[in-house]
């Protein structure tokens, strides 16, 4: 990776560093959800409406592949740290591969389907931790949320374009669907297989999954998402029903390129803000989003969801940055601990949301649901504050002490430092 650039600290400025590897990286950031969203998003369309499964059962099935998918992370992280980051992408990828050959095998053989899905669910949770350690490994702190942010956006980017795409296909002509994201989840494998090995770097046997993990940085993530996923769970009924299901897409296509514009500009300032602030901006900016969206007019849903967008770029990305800083874990460990979190939020919010959705739909006021919500993010976050001593002291230095690789490009001295 090259040295940091002489004169320039803005996203674009550490971003012109990014060596070959690492730009490849960058674009399967982009390729893999792009294949993954041309699927994903309308499994329950696909499991209920091709494969006959009740509405009930599929979402049973999709609640657990959400939890795998999501929890399943601080697996990944503790793997990336004994066998290194890219042996563990590589193994991601791979079983991730074979879980659309599965749902291509579904087509003949039903009950294939739930398997093949959840498999995918394990390789998604295994990749992420590593390709985002990998991302900023050796990285200074000062170029890190650019590194992370551009990754981000790529997520983003893949995730809106790849339903487009397959909208008109996923019940017509499901089978080409299915070969095309494998093949192209082939040519990605391949990719990764070219990318710089890992060295691995003993440990201590009696590290857990969850040892050195920062308590503020975990607990906020996990409410972040517990508030967030109200919107991203139920939005879909609430929208559709006061617009339709074209505008709802709007609304995603908004939020979407929301995070994929203003994340990368606003890295810089979110690194340098104070942690307090961030998690109250973050915070005001989902009440006020959720607030929005009880009003219930086509303006509301845009501009709550855009509120909400911006609220979570806050918070999702200082979250990482504060638990990368204050972890002495490896950047994969830590990395799967916040997605642990997030996923434990995101079923929360799916469990107890779905009941205060169903209620307040059964009284006709969904309004109230959005209004209650906002009020949790007001409430909620007084909580945090009582976590904020609890922070494992980091000996040795956290860029040191990464156990998985040298820094790409480098005599193994991290850059900029």
């Amino acid at each position: 990776m090259a040295d940091h650039v002489p004169g320039g600290n803005g996203p674009r400025a550490a971003l012109s560093t990014l060596d070959g590897p690492l730009r490849f990286l960058l674009l399967s950031s982009f390729l893999i959800p792009l294949g993954s969203f041309m699927v994903l998003p309308f499994m329950s369309v696909f499991l209920h409406e091709r494969l006959g499964m009740g509405l009930g059962t599929v979402g049973v099935v999709l609640a657990v592949a959400s939890l795998v998918q999501f929890s399943g992370g601080v697996v990944g992280g503790a793997l990336a740290d004994r066998i290194g980051l890219r042996r563990t992408m590589l193994w991601a990828l791979v079983i991730r591969t074979a879980g659309f050959v599965g749902l291509l095998l579904a087509l003949r053989w039903p009950p294939l389907a739930v398997g093949a899905l959840v498999l995918t669910c394990c390789g998604a949770a295994l990749y992420l931790p590593a390709n985002k350690a990998y991302l900023v490994h050796g990285v200074d702190d000062e170029r890190r949320p650019a590194f992370l942010s551009a990754g981000n956006a790529a997520l983003n980017a893949g995730m809106a374009v790849g339903p487009l795409i397959a909208g008109p296909f996923v019940l017509s002509s499901p089978g080409w669907l299915f070969v095309a994201v494998t093949a192209l989840f082939v040519l990605v494998t391949a990719g990764h297989a070219r990318l710089p090995g890992t060295a691995v770097q003993e440990r201590p046997a009696e590290q857990g999954l969850l040892t050195g993990v920062a308590p503020l940085p975990f607990a906020a993530n996990a409410l972040a998402f517990y508030l967030y996923f109200h919107f991203q769970h139920f939005l879909s009924v609430y929208a559709v029903q006061r617009a339709s299901s074209t505008f709802y897409s709007l609304v995603l296509l908004l939020c979407f390129t929301l995070v994929i514009v203003v994340q990368p500009l606003a890295s810089g300032l979110i690194r340098r803000m104070p942690y307090a602030a961030a998690l109250t901006i973050g915070f005001a900016g989902l009440a006020a989003g959720l607030a929005v969206l009880a009003i219930g007019t086509r303006p509301a849903l845009l501009a709550g969801g855009a509120l909400i967008t911006l609220g979570d770029i806050v918070l999702f990305l200082k979250n990482d940055l504060e638990a990368l800083r204050r972890s002495p874990r490896s950047d994969a460990v830590v990395f799967g601990q916040q997605r642990l979190a997030a996923g434990l939020g995101a079923c929360a919010s799916g469990v107890l949301g779905g009941q205060l959705y169903a209620l307040f739909e059964h009284t006709g006021g969904t309004g109230w649901f959005w209004l209650l919500a906002a009020a949790q993010c007001l409430l909620l976050p007084a909580v945090l504050p009582a976590l904020r001593g609890r922070t494992p002291k980091h000996s040795p230095p956290h860029d040191d002490d990464q156990g998985a690789l040298k820094p790409h490009g480098t005599d193994g001295r991290v850059p900029g430092r």
